[in-house]
């Protein structure tokens, strides 16, 4: 999780009465932590907002969604090559679905050169990240790297 992540997430709990933080559970993209542990990283960045828990799922999203009975998926975006990607992603889930909304949000704009894949690639090669992501999110990225 980044800092644009929590920024997305903090503002869509002031928006929403609800907010569920789904992680895809895709072993395809490799990632480098563990479900149960992106799950973790996540619930310790959004313990202080009360509205917000933070799930997984596998399969569609848009049936994860219409299970947990929401109306709505938010996705972040940094710029221009984000939005044809996520335009696509919209228009298929709405075609999949068309009960549930999809939302863009910008992050700060302090925030928007940020990418996973950018920080962990700063972070595998020794530079400092504590600027990118939270405290616990840099610690478990260097634990993690130091293997």
């Amino acid at each position: 999780m980044t800092n644009g992540h929590l920024d997305i997430v903090r503002r869509a709990s002031r928006l929403f009465d609800s907010v569920i933080v789904a992680i895809a559970n895709n072993e395809e993209k490799r990632p480098l932590f563990s479900l149960k542990e992106r799950i973790h990283l996540v619930e310790q960045s959004v313990e202080d907002m009360p509205n917000v828990r933070v799930d997984s799922f596998n399969g569609l999203l848009v049936n994860y969604v219409e299970q947990c009975g929401g109306q709505a998926v938010i996705r972040g975006l940094r710029a221009i090559s984000d939005f044809e990607f996520e335009f696509q992603l919209a228009l298929m889930n709405r075609k999949l679905n068309e009960r549930v909304e999809t939302i863009f949000m910008m992050p700060k704009e302090t925030y928007t050169f940020l990418s996973s894949r950018i920080i962990k690639e700063i972070a595998r090669l020794g530079g400092d990240v504590k600027a990118f992501v939270p405290v616990h999110v840099e610690t478990a990225l260097k634990k993690k790297l130091a293997k």
